[in-house]
């Protein structure tokens, strides 16, 4: 088995490209040991030392440190990945349990967040995927964008730039009902 690495605009997130499909469907954001629970690999993955968060996307795994050289820790990574891969053991514990949407906006606006979504799903979230995260629509109200940030975006030095000179410009010019576009 061949695993990939790819830095990522985050330069604590390293992407980790195992060669094969981690998830069937969506994204899970582990950032906390306690999230972590949900998955043997992501359990194992922060039991090294220095590792802060782990995410999973369709075919990648980012692995955020919390301090240290990635020439040290790296080395760890690859081989909890690579073991439990060649184990079979499945990626999660237990069926994952889809969230109860918490979302909010103002059902006048359904109209415009649909499009939003939309931009979202199509123009974003391909681009921030190939960085080794994710962004997704949390909420729309009095023209501002409310976005979550996950996985390498979360904490990424570029991110403010990615959501107000990126994101937002791109929004603005599809939705000009947009005035702002915000992390939560």
């Amino acid at each position: 088995m061949f695993i990939q690495t790819e830095a990522t605009p985050n330069p604590a997130t390293l992407k980790f490209l195992p060669g094969r499909p981690v998830l069937e469907a969506g994204t899970l954001d582990m950032p906390t040991r306690e999230a972590a629970a949900q998955s043997p690999l992501a359990e194992k993955l922060f039991d090294l030392p220095n590792v802060g968060g782990v995410f999973y996307g369709a075919d990648f795994i980012s692995v955020t440190k919390t301090d240290g050289d990635w020439q040290q820790i790296k080395p760890a990574v690859l081989g909890a990945i690579m073991e439990h891969y060649m184990s079979g053991a499945p990626l999660l514990a237990a069926e994952a349990q889809a969230a109860a949407s918490d979302e909010f906006f103002d059902a006048a606006d359904e109209e415009t967040v649909t499009l939003i979504k939309d931009l979202i799903e199509t123009r974003v979230r391909p681009a921030v995927a190939s960085d080794g995260g994710d962004i997704t629509f949390k909420g729309y109200k009095e023209g501002i964008v409310y976005l979550h940030m996950q996985g390498a975006c979360s904490g990424c030095p570029s991110s403010t730039a990615t959501l107000k000179h990126g994101i937002q410009n791109l929004l603005r010019h599809f939705v000009p009902e947009v005035t702002e576009v915000r992390p939560v």
